[in-house]
């Protein structure tokens, strides 16, 4: 019997749930090409989010290309390019034959090599060219889905994930400039970008000094709410001849508080265990063994940090808030106050912990959380 969680791959159809209110506004914004980005932690269900508005926009408007682009191993300008221009033109061709039409007749100036990548006859397209040669620029890339637009007469939405990885790149402003530059001219294109690191995405779409400043609409995901949960949870079990109580259901959100991807693990886990009514103990059983097979990888991530910065995070973990106070300071060793504003960028950066509204700190990821509280800090600060 397949198992009714999934997590770590994109939630479809019956796997997907809530999220009704953020589909209607991606639909909405799709539908009239309104810019969109989207910021949220991570493995909190974007790109399922956009999955499922991508695939009810295609089934309404026959005439909307949607193109979902990653670019997380994307290190290089060109390297963005490439990808870019290879998923458009993947998306607008069905076959071998198109593929090779449209790349020669939309990219012709940049001299493509398009080859088959296997026997299985899917195609792959690079660039044949120096991309250290002044005399070839990538305007054509960049203006590609609004030139295939202009001339089919067909829509396109250009899906970006991690988007905040191009600030890795030689000259992150400079691009930035040159996406824009284009893409706010465009008529029959819409974006929509996301990405998981907050303070980075905030930084390139919410200070008015960066190119990208005003967009298109921000969407901070939230938490899906622990009502949702249960219903969600409650059908998935019965759906496959088993059984568990509201209030375990409740419990389970209560561990996992709500996070997407953790709590669909530690339904997965309770459902693997369950023959035919969850318990109390099976519950807590199957969170004490997510816990534990996430431990070596939580010790890694210690192994990362100074101490200091640990000690930082357990006192996050242990719901400090006056980092100032000579008690917080002196329990926690964290030297003065001022090396406290160094911990906390620190930690930003290492996408370890969240600043949400009035400045309030918390740790991203709710099993790491809990880990770091219960089971490490036992062992060290008291």
């Amino acid at each position: 019997m397949d198992t009714p969680f999934i997590y770590g791959r994109i939630a479809e159809k019956e796997n997907f749930t809530d999220r009704e209110i953020e589909v209607d506004l991606l639909l909405q914004n799709f539908s009239g090409r309104i810019n969109t980005v989207i910021i949220s932690p991570r493995r909190w269900g974007k790109t399922s989010l956009v999955n499922k508005a991508a695939r009810l926009l295609v089934e309404k408007h026959k005439n909307i290309h949607v193109c979902q682009i990653d670019i997380f191993n994307c290190r290089t300008e060109e390297e963005f390019y490439k990808v870019y221009a290879n998923t458009i033109l993947r998306t607008c061709t069905t076959a071998w034959e198109e593929f090779i039409v449209a790349a020669k007749k939309y990219l012709g100036r940049l001299l493509p090599i398009v080859s088959l990548s296997d026997a299985s006859q899917s195609y792959e397209f690079s660039f044949g060219i120096d991309f250290k040669d002044p005399k070839y620029s990538y305007d054509e890339i960049l203006d590609l889905p609004e030139t295939i637009a202009q001339e089919t007469g067909k829509k396109f939405i250009i899906c970006i994930d991690e988007f905040q990885n191009i600030n890795e790149y030689e000259d992150p402003i400079g691009f930035q400039r040159k996406l824009r530059s284009h893409w706010q001219r465009h008529t029959d294109v819409g974006y929509c970008l996301y990405g998981s690191k907050r303070h980075m995405l905030l930084d390139i779409f919410n200070n008015y000094e960066m190119p990208f400043y005003k967009f298109g609409d921000i969407l901070f995901l939230s938490k899906i709410e622990e009502m949702h949960w249960v219903k969600f949870i409650s059908e998935r079990f019965a759906s496959t001849g088993k059984s568990i109580s509201q209030e375990l259901c409740k419990r389970i959100t209560a561990l996992s508080q709500c996070h997407p991807y953790y709590t669909q693990q530690l339904s997965q886990q309770v459902w693997l265990r369950t023959t035919g009514e969850c318990t109390a103990h099976i519950v807590e059983s199957a969170f004490q063994g997510v816990v534990g097979q996430l431990s070596l990888l939580f010790t890694n991530i210690l192994d990362s940090l100074t101490p200091k910065q640990i000690n930082f995070l357990i006192a996050v973990s242990k719901g400090e808030s006056s980092f100032s106070s000579k008690e917080v300071l002196s329990k926690y060793q964290l030297g003065t106050s001022a090396n406290v504003k160094n911990l906390k960028k620190a930690t930003l950066e290492k996408d370890l912990i969240d600043i949400q509204p009035g400045n309030k700190i918390e740790i991203q990821d709710p099993i790491f959380e809990y880990w770091l509280k219960n089971v490490y800090s036992k062992h060290t600060i008291s």
